[in-house]
């Protein structure tokens, strides 16, 4: 049997263990070769692969990013984009392909195997952790980690200049890096996509804790949150980015007479060596994943349910952004102030 594998969106710490989970268990357990089509849905759109092996697959799970690169690229956006794809996986003699992705990659799949029949079956990956129908998905775990050591730094900072520090995470749609990162670095209040945010109360409870002595206050706010009272407004920084961050701390000044600053993660919560846990959950959903494909369980996600990987059908994963478990943020809003 011949398998292809792509890696679709954004970067993630995670991929390359799934890319080694899926060539090792192949090669070893079913005798089959995996060929990787490279820069996401463009690879065999584009017919651009790599060989892959267990020579250039052993020492990769360490690895952040993706060897065989990732892109955003949609084969729908063009009318022949689904032909090319059916056509390269048939000139390369590909059985079975394994996409790697989030909602937009897992998306073009569902469509790819309900409206031309491709082999397909998905691998959950985002570091939202934004995607419907599995528990967790790698890079989440190491995104939060990131996040946390970042506010621990901020800490110290903070209570040296006796600041209001604010630090913008990524979340565009939902909260999961927000509030698991800022429960875990001890913030003194939490703002995420799912709750507008009610600038009174984080100016209520940064008072409350100055008022307790603590001279210093650490926000963690997502970058898709929005004010309530103006869900609309945004502000544009000089690089002509959108940035939640850089407003909230204008206001908070404003409002406290606080000195307050600004720090945005970005990208640096995607790269760099995935955490142990990311390593397991990525290694398990590539052995599961495999098993698939040899199965021909096609148009079927890997899942997380519970400690048990699992799988389902495609559409139960991209119909529903999965938002944040409002219970957890109640959690978080114990500390809050």
């Amino acid at each position: 049997m011949r398998i292809g594998i792509l890696t679709g969106g954004g970067d993630c710490p995670g991929l390359n263990a799934v890319i080694r989970a899926v060539v090792r268990h192949s090669v070893k357990s079913f005798g089959s070769e995996v060929l990787g089509f490279l820069e996401g849905w463009r690879g065999p759109v584009d017919n651009m692969i790599m060989p892959l092996t267990l020579r250039n697959t052993e020492t990769i799970i360490n690895r952040g990013g993706t060897i065989i690169r990732t892109s955003r690229s949609n084969p729908f956006a063009t009318e022949d984009g689904p032909k090319k794809i059916l056509d390269n996986l048939k000139k390369n003699n590909i059985d079975a392909l394994i996409a790697v992705g989030g909602e937009e990659t897992c998306g073009v799949a569902k469509r790819l195997f309900q409206e031309h029949k491709v082999p397909v079956v998905c691998i959950p990956k985002t570091i939202d952790n934004d995607l419907n129908a599995t528990d967790y998905t790698f890079g989440f775990d190491t995104a939060v980690n990131v996040v946390a050591e970042a506010i621990d730094r901020l800490h110290t900072t903070a209570e040296s200049h006796n600041r209001v520090l604010v630090c913008e995470v990524m979340g565009r749609h939902t909260g999961w890096i927000a509030c698991h990162g800022g429960i875990a670095g001890g913030a003194d209040f939490i703002l995420v996509p799912e709750k507008p945010i009610i600038i009174d109360e984080v100016i209520e409870a940064i008072k409350k804790s100055h008022s307790r002595g603590r001279d210093y206050s650490i926000v963690v706010v997502a970058e898709g949150a929005r004010f309530g009272d103006a869900p609309k407004e945004e502000v544009e920084n000089k690089n002509g980015v959108f940035g939640i961050g850089e407003k909230l701390a204008h206001v908070i000044a404003e409002k406290t007479g606080y000195e307050t600053r600004a720090t945005t993660l970005g990208h640096i919560q995607r790269g760099g060596s995935p955490t142990a846990f990311d390593r397991v959950l990525a290694t398990r959903f590539g052995v599961h994943a495999t098993e698939m494909a040899h199965e021909k369980k096609f148009g079927r996600m890997v899942s997380l349910q519970g400690s048990k990987i699992t799988d389902v059908p495609l559409e139960d994963a991209v119909d529903t952004l999965k938002t944040l478990d409002l219970s957890l943020y109640k959690v978080a809003e114990v500390f809050f102030g």
